[in-house]
């Protein structure tokens, strides 16, 4: 059975385990020394993540050339590196102060504060270890930027920090999630369709996209932080009201929240028009991204 024949469910796991055969290659094995950096690491590398982020750019090398590129499993790879680094920072006692990620403890809580920093660390300059070996230096600096601190994920993680106790307001919020969350998962996108020699109509598209999956799936995170239990989450549930972060729900509630994640599912479909049926799974995931349950 070919890719295209399976259920979205089977390509997932598919997908999912083609990821984390290039990811454990990588990574150092548990027994290399300094051995407690390298458990650390793959205890939260591979905790059970969605792959979300590593698919997404899969999916787009796809949509570009119509079929498998070579090498794009290996550029794929450094966004889930990266991502997995945030997860464990934000769970940190200084940020978040969270015991449970994807229903187990947290690194800090196994392996103490300073390795988990530490292992943070490590995934996050290994990132760029393994996108450098590939010798674009386009696809490094999309990823810098997508990771940095003037419209990226750092960026996005100190305006959220600021944010905290202050009034919540839309121009806020839209500031802290464009950057927080989605810089990353355009740059998934970017760093596929780039490695795949899109064209700059092309890469333009891709990236329009990527702001509207990503937009919504903020949307959806906030949702489900108020909406699901921890059980369901994975994770501690009501932290960003515990924390009074500035969120969707907060700023619009619950049923405005709802409808701006539709709106945005709407116009992430409308982006791919020009791509026709090799954009398939991109339309599957973009709806994935706004029905999800965790």
């Amino acid at each position: 059975m070919t890719l295209a024949e399976l259920s979205l469910k089977e390509y997932l796991v598919e997908q999912t385990k083609l990821i984390d055969q290039e990811l454990d290659r990588l990574v150092p094995a548990e027994d290399v020394a300094p051995s407690t950096i390298h458990k650390a690491m793959r205890y939260s590398l591979f905790a059970g993540g969605k792959r979300i982020r590593p698919i997404l750019c899969l999916e787009a090398a796809r949509s570009i050339a119509g079929h498998d590129v070579e090498g794009a499993v290996t550029v794929a790879c450094p966004l889930e590196l990266i991502h997995t680094y945030s997860l464990i920072h934000d769970d940190l006692p200084a940020l978040d102060n969270d015991d449970l990620r994807r229903g187990r403890p947290t690194s800090h809580k196994v392996f103490g504060e300073a390795m988990a920093i530490l292992a943070g660390d490590s995934l996050l300059t290994f990132a760029f270890e393994v996108l450098g070996r590939l010798g674009n230096a386009r696809l490094v600096a999309e990823l810098a930027s997508a990771s940095g601190t003037v419209r990226g994920m750092i960026a996005g993680q100190v305006h959220d920090i600021e944010g905290e106790n202050q009034a919540p307001t839309a121009e806020l919020l839209d500031q802290i999630h464009r950057a927080k969350t989605g810089a990353l998962l355009r740059c998934s996108l970017r760093l596929g369709a780039i490695h795949a020699g899109a064209t700059e109509d092309q890469l333009a598209s891709i990236s329009a996209y990527g702001e509207h999956i990503g937009l919504a799936f903020q949307i959806v995170d906030d949702i489900l932080d108020v909406t699901q239990t921890s059980e369901e989450l994975g994770k501690t549930a009501g932290k960003d009201a515990e924390q009074h972060k500035i969120t969707f729900p907060a700023v619009y509630g619950l049923d405005a929240s709802q409808h701006m994640a539709e709106e945005q599912r709407g116009l992430a479909h409308a982006a791919l028009e020009q791509f026709g049926g090799s954009a398939r799974r991109l339309h599957e995931l973009a709806d994935l991204i706004v029905d999800r349950n965790s």
